[in-house]
């Protein structure tokens, strides 16, 4: 979009009538690729934050908390017994370490991204490598967030969740 600043007709519009000139408008392209690429890694250092330094940590106290609750089942039952109760905490301690896994693997990815993106020397081609290859993973890492945030305790999760929000006045 940014582009479009500098398309000819553009140029030949802002010139004709003197309001800026060429090199004002490429000063003024360069400033907005800069602008966004700061505005997505920002976005993205928060995001990485909030997923290694709350979301982790608190998934994975509530799933200590399952683990505790499925233990002290398989103490006080037989096997057969045991395996039917705590099949849903099971089966909820596993789809969180998927999630957790994923969380994990893709914010490393992303930062990887946004290292080898600060490492062009030209605004428009990093805020480009920012666009296709940093920012396309807020999405999914968001959805394996959400899937955490649907599993762990209320009383646990460090943020508002989605459901609460609908309701703050």
């Amino acid at each position: 979009i940014f582009d479009c600043l500098l398309s000819d007709d553009t140029l030949k519009m802002y010139t004709a009538v003197g309001v800026l000139n060429e090199k004002e408008l490429h000063a003024r392209a360069e400033i907005e690729w800069e602008t966004y690429t700061k505005k997505i890694q920002i976005e993205s250092r928060v995001l990485g934050d909030m997923a290694m330094n709350h979301i982790i940590p608190v998934a994975s106290l509530y799933q200590d908390m399952l683990l505790g609750k499925a233990d002290k089942i398989y103490r006080l039952y037989p096997v057969d017994k045991a395996e039917h109760i705590a099949a849903t905490d099971m089966k909820i301690i596993e789809e969180m370490a998927g999630h957790m896994d994923a969380i994990e693997s893709l914010t490393d990815k992303m930062t990887e991204a946004r290292k080898i993106a600060n490492g062009i020397e030209t605004e428009r081609e990093k805020a480009i490598a920012y666009h296709d290859t940093v920012a396309v993973m807020f999405e999914e890492i968001r959805y394996h967030i959400d899937k955490l945030e649907l599993r762990v305790n209320n009383g646990l999760w460090p943020l508002p969740k989605y459901r609460e929000l609908l309701f703050i006045r």
